[in-house]
């Protein structure tokens, strides 16, 4: 039977899905997925995965999909990151019986994509690209798609999209900002570039970009012509986007919660993530219980923090509004809403000038450990001196390490020759010798052996040779070891 294609694919499989929640690295795990579909969210995509530890950790796909099979959570999109077309279909393949598509991230602008060698960075590898979809989509059993981001030039952008569609792509998620627009410098996505590919291509578009609000969805949707919006950021600060709600944060924190409970297991650091999300504006008032959220260490201890800062906003709540904490937001700060990043300073403007010539003068300040010196220390430091007291940041007081004699590395404390674990593991099987700081036992091991080899000669007396036979194989295991020379030590590296 022949897999759905382009806009057959969107209705019958995806069931004309509008509303669709961004795949996001550690975000869009299950239980969020979850939670978002309670209030609107049509289709879901998973976290991106990366193809090639997809197909050799079986831990990796058992941990990030295989667990987190549930007829809830359909339908569902599997992303990948790859830049060779063999793997990206083995993972596609590995992966497909769990989802509804697959999709090639083609826009995430991250650091670590750039030294993978992924996602937006292989935008101008166009017979690549041609190659890699072209081969799933002859392999799979289900549909392919993409994600991408524009060109700046409007033409390049719309003859890129074509590409993609020619070569079997069967719907193009665009995200319309270009490759360095990003961080501070993300600015506004434009609409025009994503209404020119919708214009030009035949199969289902989705537009992600400058979602806020549910107003901006069908804003979106009626000045690009696209078959549906995507959301990432505006769905992590308000998962009720796609009804139209902005419920208080403790809401959604406490219905997250329950879902993650019910759905096990859900890494703590996601959790904690979502909740720092959902908590943003909140947490810059009450910035006692970041700290304590951020030192959770389990669902229990989130839910507690949780607890804490609900009884806090509702004594808030209840008082006269110029007794309340007055923030620049729209609404209250403890009703979910999106955050806005502060434009990039002008480096033109008075400001601008003089931050510079304060970089340009200022000189790292040295970590101090004084008593009360918390606040010359960093948020990071600070974290850590909570959770111990006694922890020491003077770099003089550093205990200085004694260097292994054979490479220079740190040697170890408690080793007997005096070297590196690596340098000591091949002295000591060279040798057949232990070394218990290290926790090297080559010579136990080896009388062992020669014990099990002498004891069907053994009687209830010693046998008098018994001394000489261990002897004789440890000097076996000497001469063997040294006679497989570099070889065997390059192994054990």
């Amino acid at each position: 039977m022949s897999k759905p294609r382009g806009f057959e694919f969107w209705k019958s499989t995806l069931k004309g899905a509008r509303y669709v929640v961004a795949p996001m690295v550690d975000q869009s795990e299950l239980a969020w997925r979850l939670l978002s579909r309670r209030h609107g969210a049509e289709l879901c995509y998973t976290p991106m995965l990366h193809a090639q530890v997809f197909v050799r950790d079986a831990n990796y796909r058992r941990e990030n999909l295989y667990n987190e099979v549930c007829q809830e959570d359909r339908p569902l999109i599997t992303q990948f990151c790859a830049n060779d077309p063999e793997v990206f279909v083995q993972a596609a393949l590995l992966a497909q019986d769990c989802c509804d598509a697959i999709d090639l991230n083609l826009g995430c602008p991250q650091m670590i994509a750039k030294r993978g060698h992924y996602g937006v960075f292989l935008q101008d590898e166009w017979d690549l690209l041609e190659k890699m979809i072209k081969l799933a989509d002859e392999k799979l059993s289900v549909p392919v798609t993409c994600k991408i981001r524009v060109f700046p030039e409007m033409e390049k952008t719309v003859k890129y999209a074509k590409m993609l569609e020619k070569a079997g792509c069967q719907l193009l998620t665009i995200h319309g900002r270009t490759k360095d627009q990003k961080g501070v410098f993300t600015g506004i996505a434009s609409w025009k570039h994503i209404k020119a590919v919708r214009e030009a291509v035949n199969i289902p578009v989705f537009a992600n970009g400058n979602i806020q609000h549910l107003s901006d969805v069908h804003l979106c949707m009626e000045e690009t012509g696209v078959q549906g919006v995507m959301s990432a950021e505006g769905n992590l600060h308000n998962p009720a986007l796609f009804e139209g709600r902005s419920p208080p944060v403790w809401e959604l924190s406490e219905e997250y919660l329950e879902v993650v409970e019910k759905h096990p297991p859900c890494s703590l650091s996601y959790v904690r993530a979502h909740i720092f999300k959902l908590w943003h504006h909140t947490l810059q008032i009450h910035q006692d219980l970041r700290e304590e959220l951020a030192k959770a260490k389990n669902v229990a201890g989130i839910e507690e923090v949780n607890r804490q800062l609900k009884l806090r906003c509702q004594e808030e709540m209840a008082k006269d509004e110029s007794e309340r904490h007055q923030t620049e937001l729209p609404f209250p700060h403890w009703i979910c809403q999106p955050y806005v990043r502060p434009p990039p300073k002008d480096p033109n403007s008075e400001n601008g000038q003089t931050a510079q010539k304060t970089k340009a003068v200022s000189v790292k300040r040295a970590h101090e450990d004084t008593d009360g010196a918390n606040d010359k220390l960093s948020k990071n430091q600070q974290k850590k001196k909570a959770r111990n007291p006694h922890k020491n940041f003077s770099p003089e007081l550093r205990p200085k390490y004694i260097k292994c004699e054979q490479c220079g590395n740190p040697k170890g404390i408690k080793c007997v020759f005096n070297l590196c674990r690596g340098c000591c593991k091949r002295k000591a099987f060279k040798e057949v010798a232990d070394c218990p700081g290290h926790g090297l036992r080559f010579k136990t091991k080896a009388l062992r052996q020669s014990k099990s080899e002498t004891g069907s000669e053994q009687t209830n007396g010693k046998p008098d040779n018994q001394t000489d036979l261990s002897t004789t194989v440890l000097d076996q295991h000497v001469n063997h070891n040294l006679a497989l020379g570099i070889n065997l030590n390059t192994s054990l590296n």
